[in-house]
Formats: structure tokens, sequence, C-alpha cells
């Protein structure tokens, strides 16, 4: 979120408006209900995390044991156990 100067993205009519019941004061804009993004699609974390939990499967159904796994990903074995056993 970044901030932006009213009278330089607003019409002045509306930055008159706005005024009246806001003046010297910081407000927040939200942005459109379908507009908003999931947790993680900006950096792409997201899908990041969704490739690592593939080759964990992957490894998982090669024979690789929970134990291994969570060793070898750092992750806790009740961690490794949600994504193997997720359906």
């Amino acid at each position: 979120m970044k901030y932006m100067k009213a009278n330089e993205c607003l019409p002045e009519h509306l930055l008159l408006e706005i005024q009246k019941y806001v003046c010297g004061e910081f407000i927040y804009i939200p942005a459109p209900q379908g507009s908003r993004k999931k947790w993680g699609e900006n950096s792409g974390i997201r899908r990041e995390l969704q490739v690592r939990n593939e080759k964990i499967r992957h490894y998982f159904r090669e024979g690789a044991s929970i134990d291994q796994l969570s060793e070898q990903y750092c992750l806790s074995v009740d961690s490794i156990k949600k994504i193997v056993y997720k359906k």
C-alpha cells in the first residue's frame, strides 16, 4: 500500500466533496472486492510452496519416509503429514 496525494489523483470536484467529511486526515480506500489478490500471489511464494509440496508428495510416493522428508525440507513431521495426506 502506498500513499498518494489526493490533489494529484482525484478530480477537483471529488476532492472538495471528500473534504466535507475528512479534512487533513489520512483515509484508506480499499480495492474493489473482486480485484484483491490472494496471499502470496504478488511475491510468487504461493506457487513456490505448491511446487515444493508436489515434490514432497512425489518423493513420498517413490518411497521416502515422512521422517526423511521432514529432515530434508526442515518441516515438522505433522506438516509433512498434512502435505502428503491432503486430498
